[in-house]
């Protein structure tokens, strides 16, 4: 059927452009052994899928910086699951599938990389208690990464309790290896964020459903993250690699709300027992009217007294912990706050040769160049 309208003439590569943007409607997920695996010069992996029953192969491509997202070297034999859609090159008019994920295929499969990177992974000590870092008293900034879709967000937010948190949520997906970029990505933007504890969360599931959180790269993040990291990951049977790392892991969301208020929760109900000793022991003195007023009222003051400076030394105590966190306190003690660009230097990767930093001191901000740097 023809219209009115002058029948468009498309070029080669016009053409092949309109069918590419077609082709993505045929995402999907395949399955299929590994053969003729090939590395270009650039690091793209070029190789083929081959059907287990009739032998039919399908030509594939996984760029680099994919091919490094999930700890999995290709090679002759090796059955996997690769997610993506088919494309058309131009210069060469070849179709093949663009993989954007790969997985390993099989329970039992998924569990042998799961125990193979859990013994490197602790042999380096990512998972000893040593390196894991307390929680801090009284936090108030909280980053958060988990999906809104599920019903966790919820369970987290009705626990947190109203002490006055400041938290920053990112959406992101937590289901299978598709969800690693998603989360690495998440925690790169985080370490860019002013926040105090960072939570992952998700429900649990499967070996499969949690591929994403045994993945190295992302294990690695969470140990170099600037600020501890709670993993409020659920799991049946085996401990996600990233939970193993945190900071501290805990099976629900509820349960790291919790643990985010406790040290509000404590000093709260410490204000409320000497409110209630302070109150009781007034109306005692009041019931007590047939002792000698006169007599009574020093008795009342002294009590009241004793009472009162019972609370101010908790409250300085208090005081105290909250002040010894402020890094401000230190430059009264002779050390400085460098900073560049308004962010904290922490490493000497954070500082560029030549560049100006401010160095913050008691009274002032002294502007310094960088001249050399040396590792200690």
């Amino acid at each position: 059927m023809h219209n009115n309208k002058e029948e468009r003439i498309f070029s080669v590569s016009e053409y092949i452009g309109y069918l590419n943007k077609g082709l993505r409607e045929f995402a999907a997920r395949i399955i299929g052994e590994v053969s003729e695996v090939k590395v270009g010069p650039s690091g793209h992996v070029y190789f083929s899928l081959k059907d287990e029953g009739d032998g039919g192969i399908i030509n594939c491509i996984i760029w680099r910086s994919r091919y490094h997202l999930y700890g999995i070297e290709l090679k002759e034999g090796l059955k996997i699951i690769a997610a993506g859609y088919p494309e058309i090159y131009p210069p060469s008019g070849r179709i093949s599938f663009l993989a954007e994920v790969i997985e390993h295929v099989g329970e039992g499969r998924l569990k042998k990389e799961y125990e193979m990177l859990k013994k490197k992974l602790s042999q380096e000590g990512l998972f000893s208690e040593e390196r894991k870092r307390p929680l801090p008293i009284y936090p108030q900034k909280i980053g958060l990464i988990t999906s809104l879709k599920g019903a966790v967000i919820a369970d987290f937010s009705n626990n947190l309790g109203k002490f006055g948190f400041k938290v920053k949520i990112i959406d992101s997906r937590v289901e299978g290896q598709a969800a690693v970029s998603d989360l690495l990505s998440s925690i790169k933007t985080f370490k860019k964020e002013d926040i105090e504890v960072l939570v992952i969360m998700r429900g649990g599931g499967s070996l499969e459903s949690m591929l994403a959180f045994n993945n190295e790269l992302l294990v690695r993040e969470v140990v170099d993250f600037p600020v501890p990291v709670i993993a409020a990951i659920g799991h049946h049977k085996d401990a996600p690699l990233v939970a193993l790392a945190a900071d501290l892991a805990v099976s629900t969301p509820s349960i790291a709300a919790t643990a985010l208020s406790e040290s509000w929760k404590r000093t709260a109900l410490f204000l409320e027992r000497y409110e209630r000793n302070i109150i009781g022991d007034y109306e005692n003195g009041l019931n007590n009217v047939k002792i000698n007023l006169r007599n009574l009222i020093p008795d009342l003051f002294l009590g009241f007294k004793s009472i009162l400076s019972r609370v101010i030394k908790q409250l300085e105590y208090i005081e105290k912990a909250i002040n010894s966190h402020n890094p401000e306190r230190q430059l009264c003690l002779g050390y400085s706050i460098a900073s560049r660009g308004g962010r904290i230097i922490r490493r000497i990767k954070d500082v560029e040769m030549g560049k100006d930093i401010d160095l913050r001191v008691t009274d002032g901000i002294i502007i310094s160049k960088v001249k050399n740097t040396r590792l200690v």
